[in-house]
């Protein structure tokens, strides 16, 4: 049906009911489809039957059944229903006005729909039939048509074929069953219609939208219905994102074809990708554990034994720590980290000598042993040598955290072992020079 707007024609009434009519809209079938509005200036869409089917009973049946179909269906998939009035000499009735061109319009003026608009109006025309279902109404002519692309949604309209769910397709007279290339496999074997057969309606206007034309191609009604019920749909200009999904639509057996609550979930997910330009890309593969970076706190400079165990290569480079060492800790970044009123290196395998130099320079110079050890020097008594005097600072310094390695990763002595044996060399010198003092006083003057 053409919803293009024409001028009204002599034969045409200007009055229906309480609505004043204005334009044609288009004719179909059953009648022709008037612009009206009421007293508020509210527009309706306003169907009147042709005035030869008027008299024929059975097909006021099946307008009456058009109506109570409106009247059950909910949502805002289709035209909703304002009045009727089915015992007039020609029945009609009144539906709310839909502006917008039909999907068949748009197509033929503009071209092909692209993949995410395409998948957008599916979305909702499932939708749509999903409410129409819930009825228990099948439309069974869905078509590019009898879709109309209103600013708030795409809507289905003219009823004027539709049945009860599982009534019979045949021909009724002044009717036409439905529009070849359109029409489920099932309709012209003349089965019963389910919403199935409406699934597959939508999967040919679907098809249409993204190609321009019908995936069954052209001919006269018999070959057309042939190839509906024998032949595959050519789908070669769909989208990629769409042709699966299209094509289980077109199944020829009805149990093989996607319910309307699935394609609507499966259009509203590809509609979504579409309009962002995505693909189905994986998301990256969690990375793997991250070598640790220094941060310069004592904790990450020096771990303990326990973590060392854990991780079995405390320097990275696959060689065992040395034995009864902890290794060598890497070099933090940035300046080197104090601890108390001494300066901790950032390596533990440097020599012991620099740093007690350090420590010596920090407190005012070097200072001599003996005052360390409270017994006062004497003439002749020989000078610790720097190892011993190193020794001393070491065991008398600032308390230690634990023990140093040495420059060739060994464990020292134990500091109290150490000071024990200053105090041995201490005495030890001591008495030595009190014997030479001891023998030369006893010698005299020679």
């Amino acid at each position: 049906m053409n919803m293009a707007m024409m001028r009204l024609r002599r034969e045409d009434p200007r009055v229906v009911g309480s609505f004043r009519l204005h334009r044609r809209l288009g004719a179909g079938g059953m009648g022709v489809v008037y612009l009206g509005s009421d007293k508020k200036g509210q527009r309706v869409a306003l169907k009147v039957i042709r005035p030869d089917l008027a008299e024929d009973q059975e097909f006021r049946s099946r307008f009456a059944r058009e109506v109570s179909a409106a009247r059950r269906i909910r949502g805002g998939c289709t035209a909703r229903l304002v009045a009727a009035d089915l015992d007039a000499d020609r029945p009609w009735f009144a539906t709310q006005y839909v502006p917008g061109p039909s999907l068949h319009d748009k197509v033929a003026g503009e071209g092909p729909l692209g993949a995410a608009e395409l998948a957008a109006v599916g979305a909702a025309l499932s939708e749509g039939l999903v409410a129409v279902h819930e009825a228990g109404v099948v439309h069974r002519d869905l078509k590019p048509s009898n879709i109309l692309l209103s600013p708030k949604g795409p809507r289905i309209i003219d009823f004027g074929i539709a049945w009860a769910t599982g009534a019979s397709t045949l021909t009724h007279v002044g009717t036409a069953v439905g529009s070849p290339g359109f029409l489920a496999p099932e309709q012209v074997r003349g089965a019963a219609v389910t919403p199935a057969t409406d699934v597959f309606s939508l999967g040919a206007t679907l098809a249409y939208a993204s190609m321009g034309d019908s995936p069954f191609g052209h001919g006269s009604s018999e070959v057309m219905l042939y190839r509906v019920v024998h032949e595959e749909a050519q789908l070669h200009g769909v989208p990629d994102a769409l042709a699966p999904l299209v094509r289980a639509c077109l199944a020829k057996n009805p149990e093989e074809r996607p319910s309307t609550l699935q394609l609507s979930m499966r259009l509203k997910e590809i509609a979504a990708r579409e309009a962002q330009g995505l693909t189905d890309v994986r998301p990256p593969a969690p990375r793997g554990a991250e070598t640790e970076q220094p941060t310069g706190r004592l904790a990450d400079t020096y771990p303990d034994g326990a973590q060392r165990r854990r991780q079995g290569d405390p320097g990275g480079n696959g060689t065992p720590p040395p034995r009864g060492g902890r290794g060598t800790a890497p070099k933090a970044n940035g300046p080197t980290p104090r601890r108390g009123n001494r300066s901790v290196p950032a390596s533990r395998g440097g020599s012991r000598n620099s740093g007690s130099r350090n420590n010596a320079s920090r407190r005012g110079g070097p200072r001599d042993t003996s005052s360390r050890s409270g017994t006062p020097s004497r003439p002749g008594t020989p000078r610790p040598t720097p190892a011993s005097r190193n020794s001393t600072r070491s065991g008398t310094g600032a308390r230690r955290t634990g023990p140093r390695t040495t420059g060739t990763g060994l464990r020292p002595a134990n500091p109290r072992l150490l000071r024990q044996r200053l105090f041995v060399f201490v005495v030890v010198t001591l008495l030595v020079a009190i014997g030479i003092a001891l023998v030369q006083a006893c010698q005299g003057p020679s």
